[in-house]
């Protein structure tokens, strides 16, 4: 029955739909505000479970691992008061999460399992599943239990899940074999608060990590990061309450930047440092785009340089190199690029399965299972599609889409933006959780949307 036969209907009653047609073919102009990063602020709240003490995080997003660490926090018994601008967290006590709550919340996110370490820590009990998320690839618990292992946790696999014991755990000496953020996390977690000094080499450094190890300084922990990728750390007996505001969201920032190149468009975004989008600003400014930055180094405004963009090697890699999550986005505007670009993937090895649907608009790529870079990379010899080489520039046109993962639906906005003609984007909903107030941001920067 229609709302008119009902009478009105308040807006705020009404679920936005998942699916919404996209009208290409105009370059975009506008204002984003970014605000937490969606890698860095559930860590933090994970952190907060560390001690009894209230902890407040602020310049918080509103997406769906809030939400599930939230959830998380309550069941393992302490609180969560939220508003707009901030979260408070307080776990006066702690109870190990129950099997059936992990197995049902680990497919929806792998902010789960970095609860492992925090709840050893104040149970010596912890029960893990294999961590799920975006269709990219696995995301092995290997490296995560390997890390636990090694500060004296028990594991016993039964079914689809791990349950971990320790009586307590003792400061580890580790090298990873890839620099893995979540295990430098788990690191972390395990770490701030085990009996003597520990040693982490080969660890992920991101600036989301850094953010991280801020917190726990905070709160009272002995961290420092030394050079050749290696953190150490002295256990402390207890971690204190912290107020923090999270650093903005690099990887929102680098896909709005990626919307002004495709379409020809200017796009300000604000909330995100400079240096911590160096790298991306350095292959943007490369493949014919150009931007300013304002003097504190938070606003930067992203448009071209000239009429046709230039065609890129480009190759990911953890940080400082250039980041995955920024791979989609950027190399759906290299489909606008004039010649050939090369990108070779080397962090996660299923991501560029986003390149069938830009085929399906027009774009012209093709993936390939060899190293197309100058890394020889784990992927190499294990028959994985991941690289890939795009001829340019491309017509778009209008296409039917499903959105498989957050940063791929991002891509196909992108595309759909710059193509000719209208786009049917269905998973929408996957990015209204990912991306806080993203309809509002499309319609923010002029795409035509409904």
């Amino acid at each position: 029955m229609s709302a008119a036969a009902d009478g009105p209907v308040r807006s705020e009653s009404i679920a936005p739909s998942d699916t919404i047609t996209v009208r290409g073919g105009i370059p975009v102009e506008g204002r984003i505000a970014i605000r937490g990063s969606k890698n860095a602020l559930p860590k933090a709240m994970v952190a907060a479970l560390l001690t009894t003490e209230p902890c407040r995080l602020t310049n918080i997003a509103e997406i769906t691992d809030i939400d599930i660490v939230d959830e998380l926090i309550r069941i393992a018994g302490g609180s969560v008061e939220r508003d707009a601008e901030s979260v408070t967290i307080t776990a006066h006590s702690f109870t190990a999460l129950p099997e059936q709550d992990v197995m049902r919340l680990h497919n929806a996110s792998r902010i789960p399992v970095l609860t492992t370490a925090v709840s050893l820590h104040r149970t010596g009990h912890a029960v893990v599943a294999a961590p799920g998320g975006c269709s990219i690839g696995p995301r092995p618990v290997d490296f995560h239990l390997s890390v636990l292992r090694s500060f004296g946790a028990r594991d016993d696999h039964h079914d689809d899940v791990v349950e971990l014991r320790v009586d307590t755990m003792r400061g580890a000496r580790i090298e990873l074999p890839f620099p893995s953020v979540g295990a430098t996390e788990q690191f972390l977690f395990a770490a701030v608060l085990a009996e003597g000094d520990s040693e982490l080499a080969n660890a992920a450094i991101e600036p989301e990590i850094l953010d991280l190890i801020s917190v726990l300084q905070k709160m009272g922990a002995l961290i420092s990061v030394e050079p050749n990728r290696t953190i150490r750390v002295t256990g402390v007996d207890e971690l204190g309450g912290f107020e923090h505001r999270v650093i903005g969201d690099r990887l929102e920032a680098a896909s709005w930047a990626s919307l002004a190149l495709a379409t020809g468009g200017v796009i300000t975004v604000t909330g995100v440092q400079q240096q911590e989008l160096a790298t991306f600003l350095n292959v943007f400014r490369r493949a014919g785009g150009d931007f300013t930055i304002d003097a504190d180094g938070d606003t930067i405004a992203f448009r071209r340089a000239r009429p046709m963009l230039r065609p890129l090697a480009l190759e990911t890699d953890v940080h400082p190199g250039f980041m995955t999550d920024w791979q989609s986005p950027f190399v759906t505007a290299l489909t606008q690029a004039d010649g050939v670009s090369v990108i070779h993937e080397t962090v996660y090895e299923d991501r560029l399965g986003y390149t069938e649907a830009l085929r399906s608009l027009g774009a012209q790529i093709q993936v390939f299972t060899e190293c197309l870079g100058p890394t020889r990379c784990r992927f190499g010899a294990a028959n994985h599609r991941h690289s890939a080489v795009v001829v340019g520039p491309t017509r778009l046109h209008g296409a039917e889409l499903v959105v498989p993962d957050l940063r791929a639906g991002f891509s196909y906005v992108i595309a759909a933006a710059a193509a000719e003609g209208e786009s049917l984007i269905h998973g929408v909903d996957l990015l209204d959780r990912g991306y806080a107030d993203f309809r509002s941001k499309l319609s923010s920067v002029g795409i035509d949307h409904r």
